[in-house]
């Protein structure tokens, strides 16, 4: 077992000399991350960001575009063959068909290979021709990212965590009631088991209906072919002073144990050791509709995404990364045209400070973060209209489900975002100086002229601090 396991990481790692020799002379490979937790629009920001890639007329904020440097783009297959091709075609229709619809959200890993033909800057582009980039979008679910905390953790500490939280929320009644039957339990049968995962599994599905983001193990949520297995078939118990070893709390210690090593370590170690740059996308809009607690959960939960970020914090992620380091994150509240443009620096204010600690911790592991607010697929135009003598700046759009045109004022972000912040810390259960609104826009129907991308709010942004400075 020990000479396999060695076998294996020797074959890693000469695989790994081979690609970084071939990238590094010949054909460079930017492997693009995409993250975000539910609703944050990881399917939209990619369809749009190729889309705009493949037709540039809307992209003039990357440099490599205004320079006139892109010959040309073009898709290819992805080189990991066992992993799912991230759909952007159908993806695409949906978003500027005939009846422009959202497509379906993220529900597991899959992946798309964009190549770029690039004439090099300065003395270099009269010497050199075009080279290739190869940008390989790896597009996976932000619940999964969360897992990485469970790595650090024993059952009896995650339990602890997860029952601590939940205690004031409605939407663990039923489960807790549940555990309450199942304390201190010698002899179990398996029906009881599933039960207690069941009620747990509820309580998680309504907590992310309610706003809040602490919703993992994120298999539960996301199972796939993993559904009904014993490795999702667990739930927090409160500790036991000598649980017996056969009681139902070691079994379901054991299968929380499982679920580490035969989910979560072959995901890092198959998918996301091997990413450069990294966008994690938030619907902090949304979070601010659902209230305080829900926006201090959101800064949590940012924090625990940015752990997956620090390569040397456990002893799996120093054997498994080697030293190799995300270069740069970029933190990206979505759904900017759901305000007016006057209010995203506000908003983008309001990213930095939810993603503060995370991002402190990441520089301190010497990536470059940076924090900024985006529509990957601008679904409203902009309209002020006059209130009881007052103007209002609004945006207008089309409600999802509906041919009905409406005009939103959402209300108006704080200029010191540690207004939000600090009555989410305080637990407050509704603001103190206003509430915020938000609506369900659907995408805009659309007639793009040749040599242009889908019509968005700094994507073109995004896109030159994630990989403009590899082009």
């Amino acid at each position: 077992m020990v000479i396999s396991s060695l076998a294996d990481g020797l074959t890693r790692g000469f695989e790994s000399i081979g690609q970084g020799v071939s990238e590094t002379f010949f054909e460079p490979v930017i492997r693009l991350g995409v993250t975000g937790l539910s609703r944050a629009g990881k399917t939209v920001f990619i369809t749009s960001l190729v889309a705009n890639l493949l037709d540039r007329g809307r992209m003039g904020g990357l440099t490599a575009q205004a320079e006139g440097r892109i010959a040309a783009a073009y898709l290819q297959p992805q080189p990991d063959d066992t992993v799912p091709r991230f759909d952007f075609e159908d993806h695409l229709a949906a978003m500027t068909g005939r009846a422009p619809h959202w497509p379906e959200g993220t529900r597991s890993v899959s992946e798309l290979r964009l190549s770029l033909r690039v004439r090099p800057s300065g003395l270099l582009g009269g010497v050199q021709g075009p080279r290739t980039v190869h940008l390989d979008i790896v597009d996976y679910p932000g619940e999964w990212l969360l897992d990485l905390g469970l790595l650090d953790k024993s059952y009896a500490e995650w339990s602890a965590d997860v029952l601590g939280r939940m205690g004031d929320r409605p939407q663990a009644q039923a489960f807790l009631l549940e555990k309450e039957g199942a304390e201190g339990i010698r002899d179990w049968e398996e029906p009881q088991a599933r039960a207690l995962a069941q009620r747990f599994t509820a309580y998680l599905k309504a907590a992310r209906e309610a706003g809040f983001y602490d919703t993992g193990p994120g298999r539960f949520l996301l199972p796939g072919d993993l559904e009904g297995s014993p490795v999702l078939t667990f739930a927090p118990l409160p500790p036991e002073e000598s649980p017996h070893r056969k009681g139902l709390w070691r079994e379901m210690e054991r299968r929380y144990e499982a679920y580490k090593a035969q989910v979560v370590k072959p995901f890092f170690r198959d998918h996301f050791s091997r990413i450069d740059r990294q966008v994690v996308l938030v619907d902090a809009l949304g979070a601010i509709h659902s209230g305080p607690q829900a926006v201090e959960d959101l800064r949590r939960a940012m924090t625990e995404i940015l752990s997956a970020f620090r390569p040397g914090r456990n002893a799996f992620l120093t054997r498994l990364l080697m030293g190799k380091r995300v270069e740069r994150i970029l933190f990206a509240a979505t759904k900017a045209d759901h305000l007016h443009h006057s209010q995203h620096p506000r908003l983008t204010a309001i990213m930095q400070a939810l993603t503060r600690d995370a991002a402190d911790r990441a520089s301190f592991a010497g990536a470059r973060t940076e924090a900024m607010s985006i529509a990957a697929l601008r679904a409203t135009v902009e309209d002020t209209l006059d209130h009881r003598g007052e103007s209002l700046d609004c945006v207008r759009g089309r409600l999802e489900g509906s041919s009905k045109q409406v005009a939103l004022y959402p209300g108006e972000l704080p200029e010191d975002p540690r207004l939000l912040l600090d009555q989410g810390r305080r637990g407050e259960a509704r603001w103190l100086d206003g509430d915020y609104e938000v609506m369900a826009f659907a995408p805009a129907a659309s007639t793009l002229r040749p040599g242009d991308g889908p019509p968005h709010i700094r994507l073109d942004r995004a896109a030159q601090f994630l990989i403009g400075d590899r082009l």
